[in-house]
């Protein structure tokens, strides 16, 4: 089969992670996997990139079976449309692109637009959660059977120490809008009564804009000497095993694979009732509270800064549910068996 991936694969975000391990997964499995980089500028390529994409799509030969990462896809209607009855055409869908973060009006009507006539062309969609696929079948038309629910699997992780004198405050994610970076800092000011540092991981690459806004407003609000902007790094494990809480307030996750770390690393969580974040984060694992509430963030910051034995409850109860989630190996036998599907359709 064939995997088609803009931008570069080595990217450090929860989507190309899941895009790599899943086809390191499908290689362990015996499958043979053709990687097709579409190239860059997704979901708002300009019209040579889109062309350039579309003409290596297309140049598929007849039959062939194509897993498309859906921060292309959703703006491929065109191509999805006239190539759809040659080719096996499955979507990966992380979330839809009309539920990013910091879009306009017009940009988010013609985004669901696209989406909506892309998926209406393909033989089979995965996605990386139940949330997601509710969206899907209730917003885009896309019958349930087709869609097949493949959660992120997590890597087994050491125990966070969480025994730091002054409690360290972790936050991964890339500062984008969609991330919520700017209400972390809001809440972390109300509390700077309190003893803690902060540390916010993540790439200034995707929005330098707000990349920018993020590190004028640390200084704005006098935090400098207590948060630090590391940008993007090679490994966050270290980080995530000498943290005491993590804290992301994210506005939209189709999934939140960090969520899914800081559990497997026993980390106490404070987020946001945001997309599929209820779905990864037990009630008795994390504190979530409403989208840009920095208030209620700072709230849920105190209590678990307030009280280590709330914080420790926290903390076990995460420990114990990051044991239990599902392994890479998993997640790639779920698509694997997706995959096998559509290769019997197409030989029948």
């Amino acid at each position: 089969m064939t995997f088609a991936f803009p931008g570069a694969l080595e990217t450090k975000t929860g989507g190309y992670g899941y895009d790599r391990r899943v086809i390191a997964g499908l290689l362990e499995l015996g499958w043979d996997v053709e990687l097709l980089p579409l190239g860059a500028g997704f979901p708002f390529p300009d019209e040579e990139s889109l062309t350039g994409a579309e003409r290596l799509l297309s140049a598929l030969p007849d039959g062939a079976c194509v897993l498309v990462d859906g921060l292309a896809f959703g703006v491929l209607d065109v191509w999805a449309a006239r190539d759809a009855q040659r080719l096996q055409i499955i979507a990966l869908v992380h979330h839809p692109l009309a539920l990013e973060t910091g879009l306009d009006g017009n940009q988010r009507r013609r985004l669901e637009a696209q989406e909506h006539r892309a998926l209406s062309q393909v033989a089979a969609v995965i996605v990386t959660s139940p949330m997601t696929a509710r969206e899907l079948t209730e917003n885009y038309s896309v019958p349930a059977s087709l869609i097949t629910v493949a959660v992120p699997g997590t890597n087994p992780a050491p125990a966070a120490r969480n025994s730091n004198a002054v409690p360290r405050i972790l936050s991964i994610g890339s500062l984008t809008a969609r991330k919520g970076h700017d209400v972390l800092l809001a809440a972390l000011k109300q509390i700077e009564d309190l003893p803690w540092s902060a540390t916010i991981v993540g790439s200034t690459a995707f929005d330098p804009h707000t990349s920018a806004y993020l590190q004028s407003l640390v200084e704005e609000l006098g935090l400098q000497h207590r948060v630090v902007l590391t940008g993007e790094v090679e490994d966050a494990t270290a980080l995530l095993a000498t943290a005491d809480i993590f804290a992301l307030a994210s506005r939209y996750e189709g999934y939140g694979m960090v969520f899914a770390e800081a559990l497997a690393h026993g980390l106490p969580i404070v987020a946001c009732h945001a997309g599929a974040v209820p779905d990864v984060v037990p009630e008795d694992a994390g504190l979530l509270v409403a989208v840009d509430d920095a208030g209620g963030f700072a709230g849920a910051l105190r209590t678990l800064l307030g009280s280590p034995e709330i914080r420790r409850s926290y903390a076990d109860a995460s420990r114990r549910h990051g044991r239990a989630l599902p392994g890479w190996d998993v997640t790639a036998r779920i698509i694997a068996e997706c995959l096998e599907a559509q290769f019997k359709q197409r030989r029948s």
